[in-house]
């Protein structure tokens, strides 16, 4: 597959460090039975170690180029399975949930143009993994695990520790890559919690919340909830606020899971009772 050149408009970098490769495989760890869903194979650089491993793997690859290539190439292997579709359409409660009940690995080197979405489809299904190993960009890596009242910390930071322990493993360097891409990337590993972290209540709603927080950075909290209608004027909001003890004067980037799963479950109650 050396001669299949990468499509910018895909995103595509192709992995080629082997050693990189062996350290993100060995994260994963996978053995005979697991079931792994692999994001993105390319042209099967990890694809390689995980089916060798004897774990059943599923690849899911947009690029039609590639899936006829990789389904020819582990055409004797019962426990590969490649297919081509964009996994930003692809019903992964459909896709994995006939797997006889076993949690699913995740395997992938993320684009950079849609990583922040493909965490938030992992989001809406946690239930379905037991570890994922994602590797990003290092500054989507950084927001990930960035803590309260710095400028990485946001939206998905917040989503992400609602129900994954996240930890960063390691940086790769762009000289991993064929193209060459400007910025390092970050493998980070994800475990889902049993349970979320925080109550917040109604998911839904504190995604609103979350988002509308962090809608216009500069603005109070006050002006960002009130701008977002979430509820039927300033002094039910104001009467809101003073329950969950949240100054309005803060700004969003400055509250912890913890005040926002409290607020969240503050403006829920507001809505029931009217």
């Amino acid at each position: 597959m050396s001669k299949i050149r990468a499509i910018k408009m895909l995103g595509q970098n192709f992995l080629v460090d082997r050693s990189v490769v062996s350290r993100i495989v060995e994260l994963v760890a996978p053995s005979p039975g697991d079931n792994i869903l692999e994001i993105g194979p390319g042209q099967g650089a990890m694809t390689r170690e995980l089916v060798a491993s004897g774990a059943n793997v599923v690849a899911v690859e947009l690029d039609r180029r590639l899936a006829p290539l990789l389904a020819n190439e582990f055409a004797g292997n019962d426990n590969f399975t490649v297919i081509e579709a964009d996994i930003l359409d692809t019903d992964l409660a459909e896709l994995l949930g006939s797997s006889s009940g076993s949690p699913w690995k995740v395997a992938a080197n993320l684009p950079y143009n849609i990583s922040s979405q493909v965490l938030l489809k992992f989001l809406d299904t946690p239930q379905l993994f037991s570890h994922l190993v994602l590797m990003l960009q290092k500054e989507v890596g950084d927001r990930l695990a960035a803590p309260p009242a710095c400028k990485e910390y946001g939206i998905l930071t917040l989503f992400s520790r609602l129900h994954f322990d996240v930890c960063r493993e390691f940086i790769v360097k762009p000289g991993a890559f064929h193209p060459v891409p400007k910025v390092d990337s970050a493998v980070l590993s994800f475990r889902p919690l049993t349970k979320p972290r925080a109550d917040v209540g109604d998911e839904l709603l504190f995604r609103r919340v979350v988002k509308a927080a962090f809608n216009q950075r500069r603005k109070t909290l006050w002006n960002c909830l009130r701008s977002a209608n979430l509820l039927d004027g300033s002094e039910q909001l104001a009467k809101v606020m003073s329950t969950c003890a949240i100054d309005p004067g803060r700004r969003g980037e400055t509250l912890s899971l913890e005040e926002f799963a409290t607020l969240t479950r503050g403006i829920l109650a507001a809505k029931g009772s009217t």
